[in-house]
């Protein structure tokens, strides 16, 4: 089912997400119930948060942008439970980017461009693996969700203030989507 995807200003895209803690029929409808929003959304990833649940899910496929960005050529994952180690040593590179809860803006935001991750698939098998290049961008952007972080809490003050109009229309969900959203209770 394609669920709706929470708009900046909802509280739950602020909270830290909880920690799954075990194998269900309802988390793996759940899963296939984001793989089907994120399609149907145009996305590369998507957070559990971003549906209204504070839980550590993350489902990604960037092969969308595999021409331009190799490492992401067979990149479907879904990701439980995630455990970032940022590279601090890797290079810092500036990029666009965008969010579905975050419609009709895009931001440069400055990241890593190398990370190891260990996470549980949606079997409950554990992985590590090193990520680099645009494919660790998404990972770090997704992986923010479960912070209760978006993307523009990286963009300098100045930037937020420029979007700030724009910012204030998403809460209020004066926004057009071609998928379904759902802003903050009134």
């Amino acid at each position: 089912m394609v669920l709706p995807v929470y708009l900046y200003g909802h509280p739950v895209l602020r909270k830290v997400a909880a920690p799954v803690e075990e194998n269900t029929a309802e988390l793996q409808q759940l899963i296939a119930d984001m793989w089907e929003t994120m399609y149907h959304s145009d996305g590369v990833g998507l957070a559990a948060p971003q549906i209204g649940q504070s839980i550590q899910i993350i489902v990604l496929d960037g092969s969308a942008v595999a021409e331009s960005f190799p490492e992401c050529a067979d990149s479907k994952m879904c990701l439980i439970n995630p455990e970032l180690e940022i590279d601090e040593e890797s290079e810092i590179v500036n990029r666009e980017e965008g969010c579905l809860s975050l419609p009709g803006l895009s931001e440069g935001v400055k990241r890593h461009e190398k990370l190891t991750m260990r996470w549980m698939d949606d079997n409950f098998r554990k992985h590590e693996a090193e990520f680099t290049g645009f494919l660790a961008r998404i990972i770090q952007h997704e992986f923010d969700h479960l912070l209760g972080k978006v993307y523009i809490d990286h963009v300098s003050p100045i930037r937020k203030q420029l979007i700030k109009s724009k910012l204030n229309n998403i809460v209020k969900g004066k926004v057009r989507c071609e998928y379904r959203t759902r802003t903050a209770p009134k």
